[in-house]
């Protein structure tokens, strides 16, 4: 029996990468989204061409509109939020929009899924952000990276939060309403705090999805730009194998309801941003690549490797793209579809 899916972003990367997905099995979806990224109108007409222009319902609505996400989500059996600002950069610029878009706009989705009589499943796309700079926890340097001194697996779900930038903030304000909707009204919601997802239909930019960035950038022949010294560690979690996640995650409510999960790539999917990146990326391009350096970001963490040993037990979810075969399989998608680029 089919379900209303209620996609909040779900013209973006993460959003069209599901809707088709739910699409294929024959789920009913509903998709909200202000269609303001550059890639969302390329997304939808993907979507549309793939699956024709009634497969599912669309909303152009922006998250802040909370009469509007009321009335649109009130037949949903499970909300999807992943609608937001998405860039710390942008966040430092404009505090305000990212409060608004980020904490309001996740507060809107809430209301819109209290307001629900379906009592609706609620999964909420967080971030390792919320962990900040993790000040506490020693790193050690090495040749081509930095490392965690005496976390073998990552960092946890019990890792303290620390909200650091005002897209922290905002992201960090939504996780914790997600968490106590749970507690105080019932929801059935699971917060999912990302790590470095990519995957086609990615149309990253240097201020976020820095992975399809470089990959774009090379094939394309755009400037490349390291800030901070390209140790920077970061495990790499594929779009499919997130979206895996979300379905278990689904699939399992009764059992997971009210509870964190971090989802990355973890301690085998790890690299760091560019002096291990570099070499993958410039064997694919059959080229050097050259870059020019800056200083490090607001934000920008020196290691972040999620410990994701709960969801699998929990779960019983692990990645199954390597960083190599993750990595080739979007160079393969952005070369197919350049004129996009």
């Amino acid at each position: 029996m089919s379900r209303n899916y209620f996609i909040t972003g779900g013209a973006g990367f993460i959003g069209s990468n599901f809707v088709h997905r739910l699409l294929e099995r024959g789920e009913k979806v509903t998709i909200y989204d202000n269609l303001s990224r550059a890639g969302a109108p390329r997304n939808l007409k993907w979507l549309q061409q793939t699956h024709g222009p009634n497969a599912f319902n669309l909303v152009v609505g922006d998250v802040r509109d909370a009469g509007l996400l009321a009335v649109s989500a009130r037949e949903a059996d499970v909300i999807v939020h992943l609608a937001g600002q998405v860039a710390v950069t942008t966040s430092v610029v404009n505090p305000r929009e990212d409060f608004e878009i980020n904490a309001l706009g996740t507060f809107n989705v809430l209301e819109a899924a209290r307001l629900n009589q379906r009592n609706p499943v609620f999964l909420y796309a967080s971030t390792n952000k919320v962990y900040g700079g993790m000040d506490d926890v020693a790193v050690i340097e090495r040749p081509t990276r930095w490392k965690y001194e005496s976390l073998p697996f990552g960092a946890s779900e019990a890792q303290p939060l620390d909200f650091h930038s005002p897209y922290g903030c905002s992201k960090g304000t939504g996780d914790q309403y997600v968490r106590d909707y749970f507690r105080i009204y019932g929801l059935p919601s699971v917060v999912l705090r990302q790590s470095c997802i990519y995957g086609p239909r990615q149309f990253g930019v240097e201020d976020q999805g820095w992975v399809a960035w470089f990959v774009i950038a090379a094939i394309t022949g755009r400037p490349l730009s390291i800030y901070g010294d390209g140790k920077q560690v970061r495990d790499l979690l594929h779009v499919y194998d997130l979206l895996d996640a979300y379905d278990l995650a689904i699939a399992n409510i009764e059992r997971v309801k009210g509870q964190v999960f971090n989802l990355g790539g973890g301690a085998s999917n790890t690299i760091s941003i560019w002096n291990e990146f570099a070499p993958l990326l410039e064997n694919l391009v059959g080229h050097a690549l050259p870059i020019t350096r800056g200083d490090w970001r607001p934000g920008d963490q020196k290691v972040f490797v999620a410990d994701i040993r709960k969801a699998a037990e929990v779960l019983g979810w692990r990645p199954k793209f390597s960083v190599e075969t993750g990595v080739k399989q979007l160079f393969d998608w952005v070369s197919a579809n350049r004129a996009l680029f």
